[in-house]
């Protein structure tokens, strides 16, 4: 079924990623990974921000302390209150750049690479603390994509995007064990990108190339398709003042003539209840 929804943020951006809900300052984050640039949205006011990274950015999520982490080309980033930037942890490797990452219950970021040729094998899930502690948790990825816990913080859903897959783990910790399929996506419908958790365990999934999201229930099964004007859906996110408010990023990158709206941010109003993000305790 398809469901209204709104251009949030008309932009032409080429790689749209990663919105997450601020609610400290009550504002929309997300990125074009391709662009290097951060984009706020406050939907009170209808303010936006964009700023400019030194480098392909992958993901940008809420510190504790304030100010945001980045998840870079060459590793991740702290960008203080007052503007100032540091690298929390500095990581540079030819040909791979940084791609999708989440704050777990516990604070740590989860931090995805791939290589730019999309190589198997050539990218990472990483568990990064607020002292800059790392530990990688998966180490045989091609393309880290969604990543996401249970309301109860005991699994972890997680897509590395060639597999056609959202995988579930049992989490505990910090650590993950006991992999396995939790939903495939036929062929024909796209690939699975980004994702989100809602409050009731459902689990939201977007598909690139595929022009929707998908809801699937806490058992597995896909019952609520969301489709939008745009072949390019990469991440969704819940939003807004009582977080019922559906972000969908798009990108606009290889495609020989794009949709007017690829690119922009999508909002579906009022399309359930998402769950309250930690923030990264760094």
């Amino acid at each position: 079924m398809s469901a209204p929804y709104e251009v949030a943020v008309r932009a032409e951006a080429q790689l749209g990623e990663g919105p997450t809900w601020d609610p400290a300052s009550g504002r929309l984050l997300w990125i074009d990974i391709l662009g290097s640039r951060v984009h706020t949205y406050d939907p009170v006011s209808g303010r936006r921000s964009v700023r400019t990274t030194l480098q392909h950015i992958g993901a940008v999520k809420p510190r504790a302390g304030g100010g945001l982490v980045l998840n870079l080309r060459d590793g991740v980033g702290l960008l203080d209150p007052d503007g100032g930037f540091r690298w929390l942890r500095h990581e540079p490797v030819p040909g791979r750049r940084a791609n999708d990452a989440a704050v777990a219950p516990d604070g740590s970021l989860w931090a995805g690479t791939m290589r730019y040729d999309e190589a198997p094998g050539g990218g990472t899930l990483s568990r990064i603390t607020g002292d800059g502690t790392a530990e990688v948790v998966l180490d045989d990825v091609a393309v880290s994509n969604g990543t996401g816990w249970s309301p109860d913080g005991r699994l972890l859903y997680y897509i590395d995007s060639p597999t056609r897959r959202v995988d579930v783990f049992d989490h505990d910790g910090g650590r993950v064990a006991n992999r396995r399929p939790f939903a495939a996506i036929e062929d024909g419908a796209g690939v699975p990108d980004g994702l989100t958790v809602d409050a009731e365990g459902a689990v939201w999934v977007a598909l690139w190339d595929g022009s929707a999201v998908r809801r699937y229930t806490p058992d597995g099964v896909l019952d609520r398709v969301i489709t939008f004007p745009v072949p390019r859906v990469t991440a969704c996110a819940f939003g807004g003042p009582g977080l019922t408010d559906l972000y969908v990023t798009t990108a606009r990158v290889g495609l020989d003539a794009p949709p007017p709206s690829a690119g922009s941010l999508f909002v579906v109003p009022g399309a359930g209840k998402g769950l309250a993000q930690p923030a990264f305790a760094g």
